[in-house]
């Protein structure tokens, strides 16, 4: 990834969509107007935080990024593997209990917020469409890594050995120990959960950024960039949740397809024609093994 900075805002963006029709940008924790322990750039508006400040936060991201409220489309993210499909006339709403949004229409942006979770950009440079996803321990328990492909490939044709992947800042193994349980649901949901995760005394260090590669991997994607940022080491920049402790903020990422009149015709054929939401892929329940925690109960607004 690259870092730039501009009027205080500093981004950074994957090196792999340099040449793509796709705007994007991981915002961090500097920049904005939130006070202390949400200093400052902060965009979660479950974590306690004044209002005013967060709205103004959202209005430094979308001016810097060109956009309106209205062009933006942002879920309420519950640790769910759910990813939905998105056209024009989701445009300025909030999705209920989604981690994930796919679309191919230009100019819809994306926004999404992380806290040590990993974002997951996902680019089809073929059919011009692209996903964003939200994955911590238990998107990764559920698949969404796995999810977020098989929308893509239901709703755009997609397929997965075309797609560039990104895998944003998240935390690192450094300072990310589990349990039993969680171990145990990594056991269920990756290919080969010993790449992932390290004994450390009676807990477990896992990798998130090789599990959500693992599961891309698993289903095709072949161009994968990792970020190589770890939130709790880089806490001045990114909210973390475990470096916090608990009490802390919400970074934004968004991403957009720039103009390209064949998808902007194939959107609006959508439009159109779809009298019912597209066919998505079944939800992954056999991968929340009976005793373990429910994957879909975590911190509203992600983490």
């Amino acid at each position: 990834m690259y870092r730039q900075e501009n009027s205080g805002l500093v981004t950074y963006r994957f090196e792999s969509f340099a040449a793509e029709k796709l705007v994007h940008a991981v915002f961090t924790r500097l920049g904005g107007v939130s006070k202390e322990p949400f200093a400052s750039l902060n965009v979660g508006s479950s974590v306690g935080d004044d209002p005013a400040a967060v709205a103004e936060n959202y209005n430094r991201i979308y001016t810097h990024l060109g956009l309106s409220p209205e062009q933006v489309v942002t879920p309420f993210q519950v640790h769910s593997n759910r990813v939905e499909v998105v056209t024009a006339g989701d445009a300025g709403r909030v999705l209920a209990n989604t981690d994930g949004l796919a679309t191919d229409v230009p100019g819809l942006a994306l926004v999404l917020r992380f806290a040590d979770c990993q974002p997951i950009l996902l680019y089809d440079p073929v059919h011009h469409a692209l996903a964003l996803a939200h994955a911590g321990w238990r998107g990764v328990a559920k698949g969404i890594a796995y999810r977020a492909v098989e929308a893509m490939q239901a709703a755009f044709d997609t397929d997965p050995r075309d797609l560039i992947a990104g895998l944003g800042p998240a935390i690192g193994p450094c300072h990310y120990t589990v349990g039993d349980k969680v171990a145990a649901a990594m056991g269920y949901s990756l290919p080969d959960w010993s790449k992932v995760m390290q004994p450390e005394g009676k807990d477990w260090r896992l990798d998130l950024s090789a599990a959500n590669a693992q599961q891309l991997a698993a289903v095709g994607v072949r161009h994968i960039e990792h970020a190589g940022l770890c939130t709790a080491c880089h806490n001045d920049v990114f909210f973390s949740h475990r470096a916090d402790q608990g009490r802390t903020g919400r970074f934004a990422m968004a991403a957009l397809l720039e103009p390209g009149p064949e998808t902007e015709r194939r959107s609006q054929a959508r439009e159109i024609g779809a009298e019912a939401e597209p066919d998505r892929p079944a939800e992954r329940d056999s991968l929340n093994p009976p005793g373990f925690p429910t994957f879909d109960v975590g911190r509203g607004d992600g983490s």
